[in-house]
């Protein structure tokens, strides 16, 4: 692989790898896979001996599932899943407050939402990141820091150095990664002591009846309970105090609190662990060549379920960026995306979870009923609640245009040798859409996009397609969702980030050339003069 940062043999001696990933949860995980399969030399430096294999998070969604298909575990991950249809919030008296219904199929072609048992989602992508190359140390606490011009040298417990042209820091709410760069964190000031128990079903074909996915707002006692997938199931009990958890941890006080729907018969108590749950964003995203992402750069409450998620957003954006970097096909400077387009989305989400978490949380009963009134009230007036939406890229590297920014819709398709959602037929690199009907694309920008590791997706409608046949690289929309798209947002072509979203889109065969000319530039692919009209 071409390596234009470095310029010698004796730069090459020392510099060992191009990318060091601290910390070895699913965000480091997934960047680890996403840069060991673009043929990287990657290391992992990881403190625990181990993987953690307890569980952590319990919830992902559609645009994650998205990505772990895009590693390759998706289909072997499915049946250990859950898919979540409602999610319902019912306060003390047991009345149902609010209750949001999940597709079975959600824009990004997957269930929107999924409920996990984190080893299981650890141990999957725990193959993939080693299939993929990349080189694993366990036991292997970083230490200390230092920046250099063209690399990165970690202190790796007390005798070890590893020197990477960039780290990506996976390292968590603790990180010290963080630490050592001297960033800080913006407070919002939202934080709650909450005790979580995790139970393993003793017989996951018959398991006991509970809810899968509710929130009880009992201002004596908030709790939440959920599923873990198949087999497991997660209890959480709001605490008064940090300090209350020494005493509520005692397993007989957790099964008195479960007894209305878990016994010792049913089930095993595997875990109890007290969080509190933060909201918090840390300054600067990028420090020379290290990047922090996941916990290491924002801690989120899980009122929406998108800690996790919100993670690997990070690690797709930071993946195919640093890629670019790597390949020498951009300068560093497009690194500074990273943050410019995270961030926003992240706090929107983090303010959106603390909107939730202080209704859902109130310990005053005055407060409660009053709550409790108006929510009635607007289940018998048939107010539905709004569906919560996450908002999409507001600048960085986009194309103003409609759509521009948003996480594009998948839908099935065919190539005439295989039906499946369009990840999976035209693989996972940037593509551009482009509605068969009423565009082609001139031949030299074609081979612009081929250079910069585009692929050019003509769609046709099923009917017509059928009839007329397919060129190769054509596809059929068999469900009609990309067509419907462009349709939507007045385009007859729309490019797509490796990361799912949309750099731009195009009105017309002119725009769709020029569309085409910056997605390859942006990708790193140079762009030669426009001829003259």
């Amino acid at each position: 692989m071409e390596d234009t940062a470095r310029d010698g043999a004796e730069r090459s001696s020392t510099i060992e790898f191009d990318v060091a990933v601290v910390g070895y949860g699913p965000v480091g995980m997934v960047t680890a896979a996403l840069l060991g399969a673009a043929g990287h030399r990657v290391i992992v430096l990881e403190r625990y001996a181990g993987l953690y294999n307890l569980p952590r998070a319990a919830i992902f969604d559609d645009e994650t599932m998205r990505t772990f298909a895009r590693v390759g575990i998706a289909e072997d991950l499915l049946p250990k899943l859950h898919v979540q249809r409602n999610y319902e919030w019912r306060n003390a008296a047991g009345e149902l407050l609010i209750e949001h219904h999940f597709a079975a199929r959600g824009r990004s072609g997957w269930a929107e939402w999924y409920m996990m048992y984190q080893p299981d989602l650890e141990s999957a992508l725990d193959e993939r990141v080693r299939a993929a190359g990349v080189e694993v140390r366990l036991s292997s606490p970083v230490t200390g820091l230092v920046q250099h011009a063209d690399h990165v040298e970690l202190q790796v417990g007390g005798a070890q150095t590893v020197r990477a042209r960039w780290v990506v820091a996976c390292d968590g709410g603790n990180s010290f990664v963080r630490s050592a760069l001297g960033r800080t964190m913006d407070d919002y000031g939202f934080s709650e002591p909450w005790m979580v128990c995790d139970f393993r079903f003793r017989d996951p074909a018959a398991p006991p009846a509970v809810p899968t996915a509710r929130q009880v707002g009992d201002p004596a006692g908030p709790t939440s309970i959920i599923s873990l997938g198949p087999a497991h199931h997660r209890f959480s009990y709001m605490l008064d105090s940090e300090g209350d958890f020494a005493t509520e941890r005692d397993p007989e006080k957790v099964w008195a609190r479960t007894r209305r729907w878990l016994s010792p018969d049913d089930a095993e108590l595997i875990r109890v662990a007290t969080y509190t749950f933060r909201s918090l964003v840390t300054d600067r995203w990028r420090v020379g060549r290290t990047l922090l992402a996941g916990d290491a750069a924002h801690q989120m409450p899980p009122f929406l379920g998108q800690g996790m998620c919100s993670g690997i957003r990070d690690a797709q954006n930071i993946a195919f960026k640093l890629d670019a970097v790597l390949r020498g096909r951009r300068g560093e400077e497009v690194l500074d995306t990273y943050q410019q387009e995270r961030e926003p989305h992240v706090r929107a989400v983090i303010e959106k979870g603390i909107e939730l978490g202080r209704q859902q949380t109130v310990r005053d009963p005055a407060r409660a009923a009053e709550r409790d009134r108006v929510l009635l009230g607007r289940r018998a007036a048939h107010q539905h609640p709004e569906k919560i939406a996450f908002p999409g890229l507001v600048e960085g590297m986009l194309v103003p245009s409609p759509g521009a920014g948003q996480l594009v819709d998948q839908g099935w398709v065919d190539d005439g040798t295989r039906r499946d959602r369009l990840d999976q037929v035209v693989g996972h690199p940037a593509h551009l859409l482009l509605d068969a009907r009423r565009v082609t694309l001139a031949d030299d920008a074609v081979a612009l996009l081929a250079d910069a590791g585009v692929r050019v997706v003509p769609l046709h409608e099923a009917g017509v397609a059928a009839a007329v046949g397919l060129d190769p690289g054509h596809v059929v929309d068999v469900d009609g969702t990309h067509l419907a798209w462009l349709a939507a947002h007045d385009a007859v072509a729309a490019a797509v980030r490796p990361d799912f979203y949309v750099f731009g889109t195009a009105p017309d065969a002119a725009g769709a050339d020029a569309l085409a000319r910056a997605l390859a530039a942006a990708l790193g692919a140079p762009a030669p003069a426009l001829a003259t009209p």
